[in-house]
């Protein structure tokens, strides 16, 4: 799992980041970007792609990357942002805000999927890379965990759409719920059905 840190530490990379992101399909909440960089050697068989895990295993491997992580950061951007400048933008942005609270700048990224643009940093993109890179899934199971409790906190502000169960995504549950009772302030309002849902409820206003 650490194939790629180890051809960057021969190279003379010291300081590798992983960063992966969260959230880009959801119908209401953030997305958010996890940047990890792991010690110089370090392994840990369990560190894998978060979606492969159970949420008691990711919480338990979140506390234990955090505890050996050398630094890490996470970066949020909101729905109404996303709404404003579309997921894939938001997606970037939220990847900025991670490396930009970083301690110190790594010597080299590794991304889940494509290369950051206008990133100043040397990095490589890793299709799948939460799947055969350890800093990169170390980065998702960050990114997971910090998303789920922000859902979490979600559900009890606006308890009737059940947050803590889908997190935010389409469920038959949460589409049936937005189609009876419309979009919370954290639903994003460009994504359908969500969009839908709302233009039909303020014809029916009118």
């Amino acid at each position: 799992m650490f194939g790629f840190e180890k051809r960057l530490w021969k190279e003379g990379a010291d300081f590798i980041a992983g960063i992966d992101e969260v959230g880009r399909g959801p119908l209401a909440g953030p997305v958010i970007s996890a940047v990890v960089i792991l010690p110089k050697g370090y392994c840990n068989k369990k560190i894998k792609d978060s979606k492969k895990l159970t949420p008691l295993q990711r919480e338990k491997l979140f506390s234990c990357i955090i505890d050996n992580s050398i630094t890490y950061a996470v970066g949020c951007v909101d729905a109404h942002i996303i709404d404003k400048i579309n997921i894939l933008k938001a997606t970037y942005e939220s990847m900025y805000r991670a490396i930009d609270k970083l301690k110190f700048l790594p010597d080299h990224i590794l991304v889940d999927g494509f290369e950051i643009p206008g990133l100043p940093i040397p990095q490589t993109g890793i299709i799948k890379g939460d799947n055969v890179c350890l800093s990169i899934a170390a980065a998702s199971i960050v990114a997971k965990v910090f998303r789920d409790r922000i859902m979490e906190l979600y559900d009890l502000e606006f308890p009737i759409y059940k947050f803590s169960k889908n997190k935010g995504y389409g469920t038959k549950y949460h589409i049936k719920t937005l189609m009876k009772v419309g979009p919370c302030r954290i639903h994003r309002k460009s994504f359908n059905p969500v969009k839908l849902i709302a233009t039909v409820k303020n014809k029916k206003k009118k």
